[in-house]
């Protein structure tokens, strides 16, 4: 599961201490998901239930069991052995743990062990949400939208624990804010990301020029902006702060088309076009980087971090850490 170290302008548990969030958060991880999965396979997973209705999360509230899992079963139809069972070994500074344990609630008992593995997911993904828009004594008030996002679950219930993810962040430079769309720090590259999708088999011509054509044989013609530009400026962002601070990690473009084609005659050859045809291969090959956390990975996450805005963020008053500590 990729970790959301910066999500758009929100103050995120990262930029305090890159080197140790990281590693804390996986052993975290793999203990809970032991603990769930040990007593799945013990037969004593029921005795794990001890919340009443009104303490489950808001989530899934007014909804039906099979509603709930039907609605993620098509999303998560592969086997994600290799996320759940993904273990590394990292050093890391020790900090005091204390206030900070992910203590998952499985809010439903699942009937078999993929509902189990699906829900922990989802317990995961807003777990990475609070971290990604608190610290012990600041929160950011996440909009509801993030909760629904497709292309983020995509990026942190897909993706293996070692890649670090910003997602649409928003950089300070020169006292001017400029957002960007995705980067996802690897291991080995840092991948600057810029979607294009739109209805299923979709076709994008790409060209050199300031507006690409997108067709359907649904719809008429439309023309839209190259993704080029903010890819360009994307990596220029990245590419310049990793030169500035000595990061020595290889920044690649891609234009990432999931549902759709794109036919690029000219593409440049800095830039790496993946369609329906593509993605599939190039998103295994992803799924299947073993390498634990690379000390570049973690100085460009920190570089980067250190350039992000932060703002709207209120003040905890004491007493409140368990407001943010905890799984709704």
């Amino acid at each position: 599961m990729g970790q959301l170290i910066k999500l758009q302008d929100y103050i995120s548990r990262y930029e305090l201490d890159i080197y140790h969030y990281p590693t804390q958060y996986v052993r975290l991880k793999k203990q809970q998901w032991n603990k769930w999965k040990n007593a799945y396979y013990d037969g004593t997973l029921e005795s794990h239930f001890q919340y009443d209705k009104n303490e489950l999360p808001d989530w899934h509230e007014n909804e039906e069991k099979t509603t709930l899992f039907n609605r993620f079963k098509k999303f998560f139809k592969r086997n994600d052995k290799e996320t759940m069972d993904h273990e590394y070994v990292q050093d890391s500074p020790q900090h005091d743990d204390e206030g900070i344990d992910l203590d998952v609630r499985i809010p439903l008992l699942p009937s078999n062990i993929e509902e189990l593995k699906i829900s922990f997911l989802n317990q995961l993904f807003r777990f990475q949400l609070k971290w990604a828009s608190s610290t012990l004594r600041e929160k950011s008030f996440v909009d509801q939208k993030y909760y629904w996002d497709e292309k983020l679950r995509f990026f942190l219930q897909r993706f293996p624990d070692t890649f670090l993810i910003l997602y649409h962040p928003v950089f300070l430079l020169k006292n001017a804010p400029v957002e960007v769309e995705v980067i996802v720090l690897s291991p080995t590259d840092a991948w600057c990301i810029s979607f294009l999708e739109a209805e299923e088999d979709a076709a994008f011509i790409g060209s050199n020029e300031k507006f690409w054509i997108r067709r359907h044989h649904k719809h008429s013609e439309k023309k839209f902006l190259s993704p080029l530009i903010s890819l360009n400026r994307m990596e220029k962002i990245v590419s310049k702060l990793f030169s500035l601070y000595e990061v020595s990690l290889p920044v690649k473009k891609v234009i990432l088309c999931r549902n759709g084609y794109i036919d690029y005659p000219t593409q440049p050859f800095d830039v790496q076009i993946l369609d329906k045809r593509s993605f599939p291969g190039w998103f295994e090959r992803m799924r299947k980087l073993s390498s634990p956390l690379k000390h570049q990975q973690l100085k460009g996450a920190e570089v980067l971090l250190d350039y992000c805005q932060t703002t709207s963020v209120k003040r905890l008053d004491w007493g409140d850490e368990d407001a943010v500590e905890t799984i709704d």
